[in-house]
């Protein structure tokens, strides 16, 4: 494996947009090895299959394997275990060549490339929780707050909120920087610009729904059971990284903090929500 991830990180390092696309590629395929299932070969028939034969091949793919199963699987553990380091740390290998892309600035071919390494660190995060506390430095959560500014395209902008939300589940200390770098600002001044489109609209007030959502130690449980993705460190015994300092905020701490970027009656319609829809799965009282 790490044969594998030090040809993927050499062509992450270039400047080449060929390679460093071949680079993310790599890392994808590296993590689609880890989490599907192998295909199930059909066995080879000279009758040409009907639609829904067909159909039904499609369902012999790669299939994801289940959640739970990954902290037995060699593959994952090792992978995991060659997170904990620098070297091998694919997350911050992600954010660097992010870096990188954003300041080159924006074309087509640039943009692409940007919303790849953004679903990539989306999925890296997930696998393994912990890398989530380089969002404790400014240097990564202002990266990310740079891509949500207007001058970017949309599709990066509903990326970006996506790997933002990812990077703070269950990371208190990572939504404090949040704030300190005027996260709040950034967020509800995109969402009341008149030229933001209605999707991006639609992401932002999903992130403060999340926002808003009380913190936990952890994430709770999804409609239909199963076990979460921040619960994949607990699986090898890895304590948490959120600093530790028991730094959270009550519902009703950040409901005020919005209140000084959003009009209060409409803060207020966002708690209401959280108490009567429950959009995550969750009914909260409120």
């Amino acid at each position: 494996m790490e044969a594998l991830l030090s040809v993927a990180f050499d062509n992450l390092s270039c400047y080449d947009s060929a390679k460093i696309k071949k680079g993310l590629r790599q890392v994808d395929g590296l993590l689609a090895q880890i989490c599907l299932s192998q295909s199930q070969q059909a066995p080879k028939s000279p009758v040409k299959k009907s639609s829904s034969s067909q159909a039904d091949s499609q369902d012999d793919g790669p299939r994801p394997k289940p959640l739970p199963s990954l902290s037995s699987d060699p593959a994952f553990r090792e992978f995991f275990k060659l997170q904990d380091g620098f070297e091998w740390n694919v997350a911050q290998r992600l954010l660097i060549t992010l870096d990188r892309l954003v300041a080159k600035g924006g074309d087509g071919q640039n943009d692409l490339l940007i919303l790849s390494a953004l679903d990539l660190i989306q999925g890296v995060l997930l696998l393994h929780p912990p890398s989530k506390a380089l969002f404790g430095r400014e240097q990564y959560m202002n990266l990310l707050l740079d891509l949500i500014e207007p001058i970017n395209c949309p599709a990066i902008q509903c990326a970006t909120l996506l790997t933002l939300v990812v990077a703070l589940i269950d990371t208190p200390t990572n939504t404090r920087t949040f704030e300190a770098l005027d996260g709040l600002l950034a967020t509800t001044s995109l969402f009341r610009n008149r030229d933001t489109t209605r999707e991006v609209k639609l992401k932002l007030m999903e992130f403060l729904y999340f926002y808003l959502m009380p913190e936990t130690a952890s994430i709770p449980k999804a409609v239909g059971g199963g076990m979460s993705p921040s619960k994949l460190a607990k699986a090898f015994d890895v304590k948490k990284r959120d600093g530790g300092d028991g730094r959270t905020k009550t519902m009703e701490e950040k409901q005020s903090l919005l209140g000084q970027f959003l009009p209060e009656e409409y803060v207020g319609e966002l708690v209401r929500d959280l108490g009567t829809s429950a959009p995550f799965g969750v009914a909260l009282k409120v």
